[in-house]
């Protein structure tokens, strides 16, 4: 199923759903990001998606981090939330979603990379690395705010 992103466009289609979601900057030893190449729009993102009914919030980064990468991870620290209404998202089923994301930072703590039928690729990259990669903007911010090492998270 494909996906095109919409940010503060009037061309774009109204929602009808909102859908609460969690995602994880996940580091390795050398401070590197995890990143996954979608293939439902084939940018470059953070780990997550949607919570289900049986998760917490942190836990829906937990299982959505392991689904997509293969890695087990703990949650240590949150980055913020993001609830911009100008960001919306559109599947070929029809759905038209707003997100409400939480973005949690995570440590590896088991597994092994394995990529998922949600991604392409997956690669760590540093901070540098990360300018030059195809990239909704919404994800470029939380990796943003993540990087800035704020002392307080990110709330919008």
């Amino acid at each position: 199923m494909a996906r095109t992103e919409y940010y503060d466009d009037p061309n774009a289609p109204k929602p009808n759903s909102m859908v609460v979601a969690a995602s994880a900057v996940v580091t390795d030893e050398q401070g590197r990001i995890l990143l996954q190449r979608r293939r439902d729009n084939d940018l470059w993102a953070l780990p997550g998606g949607g919570m289900e009914l049986a998760d917490s919030l942190p836990g829906a980064a937990v299982r959505e981090v392991k689904e997509e990468t293969g890695l087990d991870v703990v949650i240590t620290g949150l980055v913020g939330t993001y609830t911009d209404p100008r960001h919306i998202i559109e599947y070929t089923d029809g759905e038209v979603r707003r997100q409400f994301n939480v973005c949690f930072t995570a440590r590896i703590v088991g597994g092994r990379l394995v990529i998922s039928e949600e991604s392409t690729e997956l690669k760590f990259v540093d901070s540098k690395e990360v300018e030059e990669l195809p990239m909704h903007h919404t994800q470029r911010l939380r990796i943003q705010h993540f990087l800035e090492r704020r002392e307080n998270p990110f709330l919008g």
